[in-house]
C-alpha cells in the first residue's frame, strides 16, 4: 500500500512537471510575438503598462508668465540709459537681499556696460522688499526714495549695495551724510514713511507679473527669476533687439 502511493506521488509530480513546462513554452512563444510580458523597451511595445526611463529636462531660463511688457510696467521709478531706448528692463530689487547684490555685482553691471551705456536697453529699478525674511528692506527702499527726492537715488542705491553688510537703521540716514543730502529732510522723509505706499506699490506690480523672490527681473517681453549668469540676461535681450 505505501509503495503503491509512493508511486502514486512519483507520478503525478512528473505529470506536473511536464505540464508546467509545456505552458511555459507556449508563453515563451507568445513573448516573442509580443514583445515581452508587458514591457517594452520604449514604451510601446506589449500589452501592458511599459516601464519607461526618466529623462532630465532641457535646461531652459526660467520665464514667467505671458503677456507681461516692461514697458507697462514704467512708473516714474529711476532709470539709467536711453528714455527712448529699444528696450526695456525692470528690475525688482530688494537691499537686503544677497543674491539681489550678486547680480548687481555681476549681471547687471555686464548689461550696463554693453547695452545701457550704448543706448539699446533702458533700465528700470523697482522696489521690492522681502519683509518676511529681510527686515530692514522695507525701510532702506524707502530710503532710497527719498534721497531720490534730492536726485541722488544711484549713488545712494550703490552705496546701500556696497555696504549691504552694515546695513542699519542708524546707516540708513549716516550714509545720507556721506553723500551730502540735506539730512533734515532726508530724516524727516525716512521717519515720516512717505514713500512707504509707493514701496508697496512696486511690491504688487512685481507680484502682479509672477515675481516671487529676488531679484526679480522683466526683460521686455520675458521675466527672468533670480540671479542669473549675464548670458541668461544677454539670450532674452537679443532675441528681442
Amino acid at each position: 500500500m505505501d509503495e503503491h502511493n509512493e508511486g502514486s506521488i512519483t507520478l503525478k509530480k512528473s505529470s506536473m512537471w511536464k505540464a508546467g513546462t509545456f505552458v511555459f513554452g507556449v508563453l515563451f512563444v507568445i513573448s516573442l510575438f509580443t514583445g515581452g510580458f508587458g514591457i517594452g523597451d520604449d514604451g510601446d511595445s506589449g500589452t501592458g503598462n511599459a516601464v519607461r526611463q526618466p529623462t532630465a529636462p532641457s535646461p531652459t531660463i526660467p520665464t514667467g508668465i505671458g503677456n507681461v511688457n516692461a514697458e507697462d510696467l514704467v512708473d516714474d521709478d529711476p532709470f539709467l540709459g536711453d528714455e527712448d531706448a529699444p528696450l526695456t528692463i525692470i528690475e525688482f530689487s530688494d537691499f537686503q537681499c544677497p543674491f539681489c547684490k550678486r547680480a548687481r555685482d555681476d549681471a547687471i553691471a555686464q548689461i550696463e556696460e554693453q547695452y545701457v551705456k550704448t543706448g539699446k536697453v533702458k533700465l528700470v529699478y523697482r522696489d521690492f522688499p522681502l519683509t518676511s525674511i529681510h527686515p530692514l528692506a522695507q525701510k532702506a527702499a524707502e530710503a532710497s526714495e527719498c534721497a531720490d527726492d534730492q536726485g541722488k537715488f544711484w549713488g545712494y542705491h550703490d552705496l546701500i549695495f556696497e555696504k549691504q553688510s552694515s546695513l542699519s537703521a542708524s546707516n540708513l540716514k549716516a550714509w545720507a551724510v556721506e553723500l551730502g543730502l540735506d539730512t533734515d529732510e532726508f530724516d524727516e522723509c525716512l521717519d515720516s514713511g512717505k514713500h512707504a505706499a509707493e514701496v508697496r506699490a512696486d511690491t504688487s506690480a512685481a507680484t502682479s507679473v509672477g515675481g516671487r523672490g529676488t531679484p526679480f527681473f522683466v526683460v521686455g517681453t520675458q521675466t527672468l527669476s533670480g540671479a542669473q549668469p549675464f548670458s541668461a540676461f544677454q539670450a532674452a535681450i537679443e532675441a528681442q533687439l
